[in-house]
């Protein structure tokens, strides 16, 4: 039987990567979105694009029951910590009522689907030295309206499916990146790094603080867990989906450098600098590779080179 697909936030980083990833398994794929579609993604057959708003329980019902769908990955959110402090209210009508609607839309379905949402390590707050790399059973302790907004979803997902049968599976995904990302640090390095080699930034560099330690994922990695958490994830389970090393951030700039080929000025400024910055984020996926075999594949190396490339062809379009 071939499968449908609903992926909620299709216009976002991971969601459009997700599509496509979905698309080229021969699924058909609806991909949600809230004001503007993805348009790398668009002129492929089996996949489609819907406008929904999933404030509105209506315009989630309209999709759930046309397209009746077998999975559904949900990954349509406000996801800025920064704009969650701004505007708590908006941050939570998106994220938990949406996530409602969307749950409330399934459980009328005649024939169940396959749920995996998109959670986030945000949930778990500041973590003691001692319990990093964190474990699923970390108290949930988040600190911002974000952070909060995703252990409702957590939660949501979880009673949906003790109280409905909803085969529901949460990621709670840590540091991604990869072709395509923006607002993150090898974001940043690397397309400062491009506009150095095509000439039209001079060869500085303007960094934040470079000591906190991060392990980034490649989406690559991050939207075959998702794949694997559909088919294999036990239902009712949250993951953890993250790399399976730090890295400084300097030491993801200096490597973006080497990579590039690019020689530059290092130079620190206010405005990259946050209040604070939690030095390490670090997650244990053991639970994740137990249940699905899944395993990082991509190295910060092929990661960082496929955003060197994204970006070298974005400036020459």
């Amino acid at each position: 039987m071939t499968k449908t697909a609903i992926v909620t936030g299709s216009e976002g980083f991971i969601g459009a990567h997700l599509a496509k990833f979905l698309h080229d398994k021969g699924w058909n794929v609806i991909g949600t979105y809230r004001l503007h579609k993805a348009d790398p993604l668009q002129n492929r057959p089996k996949l489609i694009f819907e406008q929904c708003d999933l404030r509105h329980s209506h315009s989630v019902e309209r999709i759930i029951g046309k397209y009746e769908p077998t999975h559904v990955f949900h990954l349509g959110a406000q996801s800025l910590p920064t704009l969650s402090w701004l505007d708590p209210v908006d941050t939570f009508e998106s994220n938990i009522m949406g996530s409602l609607h969307l749950f409330e839309a399934l459980r009328r379905q005649k024939r169940p689907a396959v749920v995996v949402s998109a959670c986030s390590s945000a949930e778990y707050g500041n973590v003691p030295a001692s319990a990093i790399p964190v474990r699923e059973d970390q108290p949930l302790q988040p600190l911002h309206p974000y952070g909060i907004s995703k252990v409702c979803l957590d939660l949501l997902a979880r009673e949906y499916f003790l109280d409905y049968k909803i085969p529901a599976v949460n990621l709670r995904l840590f540091n991604t990146t990869g072709p395509g990302k923006t607002s993150d640090a090898p974001s940043d390095f690397v397309r400062q790094l491009v506009r150095i080699r095509k000439g039209v930034q001079r060869p500085v560099v303007e960094v934040g603080n470079l000591k906190p330690r991060r392990a980034f994922l490649d989406v690559r990695d991050t939207v075959r867990g998702f794949y694997l958490a559909a088919l294999k994830g036990k239902r009712g389970e949250a993951y953890n989906l993250c790399a399976t090393r730090t890295h400084t951030i300097e030491e993801i700039l200096r490597t973006a450098m080497r990579l590039s080929g690019v020689k530059a000025e290092v130079l620190p400024v206010d405005r990259l600098m946050r209040p604070s910055d939690e030095k390490i984020i670090f997650g244990d996926a053991a639970r994740i590779r137990r249940d699905t075999g899944w395993e990082p594949t991509h190295s910060l190396d092929d990661t960082l080179v496929s955003m060197l490339e994204y970006w070298d062809r974005a400036h020459n379009d």
